[in-house]
């Protein structure tokens, strides 16, 4: 959910609902359904945290949002320049929403880079709050500006507010003491104090996470409250800003219960800190930093009071080398990655699958291949997933949908990996992991039960009468081997990747038991219990829109768009890729036209070509970027008119 911000009369996403004065001579008060806006400067200007703050104190207050990051892959990209312009986007409304919004109603450009670069996704009409202050002959020269834009006309089809930002937060925090440069740097909180005003947030929150956040440096917490504080009075008193505008909580949007705001990558560590405590065994991650999946590693290294233990690796190979380590001594274990990582990690994912052990293996697709677009998001690691190891190596496959939502993936990849003996992908990506959205906190009685049995004696009685353990004797109904702990006395078993005997384990070089055993590890894949696909179609349509993972959010707003002018469309969303839900075939047949949007050239396309023999249409992306709904809903409206 995110946060539109535009001028009500000319706003193209956003619907003025209502209008007061609040007294005579006050700035008036309009009310929106929703606004979009966007926060732009270059990467050291802090526009991550205004949007995390301006996010987080909008979840406070009730409104249903969504939240799309954007930032440069170098950390510390050259200032001034294209490449280092990082944004956050906002779209928060009074009612449910999906997506961070195709375009924003209002730009906060910090400098020129940050105007240029993200003027062409403004509508006509919009808002711009440009700081002027930035706005120098060599700035603008840096990013091709001949003239000033602030000046030319070029800017005469928007409502520019020139704010000289930088000034007016050193005029602030003239009395600070602190140095002009560390003073400056506290101009983002100005500009969040501004849009704080506007658009009526809480600002206790704000204040308090600033003075947590630099508690032992005082005099840097004491600036950054007072440039917030300015910006808010600043907005408050000046005449270049005589409208604010309100958004009322989405009272409706939600069930009752307890919300928070959250984004991806916290909704799976705190899954997978859940599952661990469902199945009550100890939570092993074995993990290399890599973008966009550390921040599982680090926010799983806070958590040492619910038994999980985080291992930093040398590299990928010796990270998931000591979750396979720890599965097979009782762990629910872990590994976090992103696509260049799981490449390396191919050959411990295919030795997980001979052993039969529970391991979870995290990949947040980003942009590739190698090392390609690391801050960006793609899904282009479907394949990878499904085939990217030697020999027939079957592996289930779960993607959430939205943020909130990788926690319930997290629970359920657990549930696959535990149930089964096998390891599971769980394939997010970058535009999940970073962005937000609010999460219904769950009772833990709404959790499932994950607790494992483990193998304690001899589980087989040899013909001549002797009572054995026997390592690949499996469940009739899961095909699951037993879960020996190691050290456990009459439990001695082979491990390794030469493969086992049937029943016994001893290393097998014979051919019909290679086939049996191969057979059988992809008849438990294939045997997984999954829910129907469920179809939303109240229509009778004939055209079937199918996605996976993250492309949820713009298909459904397509799909309400095309609903909206009259359109019949089918809508169905995949969690589990590997084994399909086995209503899908049946689903598939029943229309005319199947659409599958992804963003990739056509992975899950070509899935569903090859095993349902349809006549899948792929509508693909690859830029970097998640699919906006007016695009979506565009290509979607052709297919239903073909």
């Amino acid at each position: 959910m995110t946060s539109q911000v535009s001028s009500p009369a000319e706003q193209t996403d956003g619907t003025v609902v209502g209008e007061q004065r609040t007294a005579a001579g006050a700035k008036d008060v309009r009310r929106l359904d929703r606004v979009i806006i966007r926060f732009a400067g270059d990467s050291g200007d802090g526009m991550q945290l205004t949007g995390d703050r301006f996010t987080s104190e909008t979840a406070s207050f009730g409104n249903d949002l969504s939240t799309l990051p954007n930032f440069p892959a170098e950390i510390r990209a050259p200032a001034g320049t294209l490449p280092g312009v990082s944004s956050f986007q906002l779209h928060f409304a009074d009612h449910d929403i999906l997506t961070p919004g195709d375009a924003p109603n209002v730009l906060v450009a910090m400098n020129p880079a940050a105007l240029k670069a993200n003027i062409g996704d403004l509508p006509r009409g919009a808002e711009i709050i440009v700081n002027t202050d930035e706005f120098t002959k060599r700035a603008m020269a840096k990013v091709g500006y001949g003239t000033s834009p602030l000046e030319d006309g070029s800017l005469d089809g928007y409502q520019v507010h020139p704010v000289p930002l930088t000034t007016l937060t050193l005029e602030a925090l003239k009395e600070s003491g602190l140095p002009r440069r560390d003073a400056e740097r506290s101009k983002n909180m100005f500009a969040l104090g501004l849009l704080s005003w506007m658009y009526h947030r809480p600002t206790e929150g704000t204040e308090k996470f600033l003075r947590a956040k630099f508690a032992k440096k005082p005099d840097i917490a004491a600036a950054n409250i007072a440039a917030f504080r300015a910006g808010w009075n600043f907005g408050e008193t000046t005449e270049d800003f005589a409208v604010s505008y309100e958004v009322a909580p989405a009272a409706t949007a939600f069930p009752p219960g307890t919300y928070r705001n959250i984004s991806g990558n916290l909704a799976l560590a705190y899954g997978l800190i859940a599952a661990s405590r469902q199945a009550d065994l100890p939570l092993f991650l074995g993990s290399y930093p890599i973008t966009p999946a550390s921040d599982i590693l680090h926010e799983l290294s806070k958590h040492k009071n619910f038994g999980v233990r985080t291992f930093q690796a040398e590299d990928e190979i010796a990270g998931i080398g000591a979750a396979l380590g720890a599965a097979f001594g009782g762990s629910l274990a872990v590994t976090t990655t992103s696509g260049p990582g799981v490449a390396l990690k191919s050959e411990t994912i295919g030795l997980a699958v001979s052993l039969e052990l529970p391991l979870l293996v995290v990949d947040i697709q980003r942009g590739g291949p190698s090392t390609g677009l690391p801050t960006k998001t793609e899904q282009a690691d479907l394949l990878q997933a499904m085939y990217g190891r030697n020999g027939e190596a079957p592996v289930p496959v779960v993607a959430p949908r939205t943020p909130a939502d990788c926690f319930d993936a997290a629970l359920e990849a657990a549930r696959i990996a535990l149930v089964y003996r096998t390891p599971v992908f769980l394939l997010s990506d970058g535009y999940l992991a970073n962005g937000s959205e609010p999460w219904r906190i769950p009772e833990l009685e709404e959790l499932p039960d994950l607790t494992v049995q483990f193998a304690q004696g001899p589980n087989h009685t040899t013909a001549d009468g002797a009572e054995v353990f026997w390592p690949y004797k499996r469940d009739p109904h899961t095909l699951a081997r037993p879960w020996a702990i190691p050290g456990t006395p009459g439990l001695e078993h082979r491990i390794g990747g030469i493969e086992k005997q049937d029943g016994t384990g001893n290393i097998s070089y014979d051919p019909a038991n290679h086939d049996f055993m191969v057979r059988t590890r992809q008849a438990k894949v294939d045997g997984i219990d999954v829910p129907d696909l469920d179809v939303d179609d109240p229509d009778g349509a004939r055209t079937l829109v199918l996605g996976w993972g993250s492309t949820y959010g713009p298909i459904t707003a397509a799909v309400r768009r095309i609903r909206k002018e009259g359109g019949r469309i089918a809508q169905a969303h995949l969690r589990h890729l590997n084994p399909f839900p086995r209503n899908l075939g049946e689903v598939l047949r029943g229309y005319d036209t199947v659409v599958v949007p992804e963003m990739n050239l056509g992975q899950l396309a070509t899935l569903i070509r090859a095993k349902y023999l349809v006549d899948a249409h792929s509508c693909n992306q690859v830029n970097g970027m998640p699919f906006k709904a007016e695009q979506l809903a565009a290509a979607l409206k052709e297919a239903i008119d073909d």
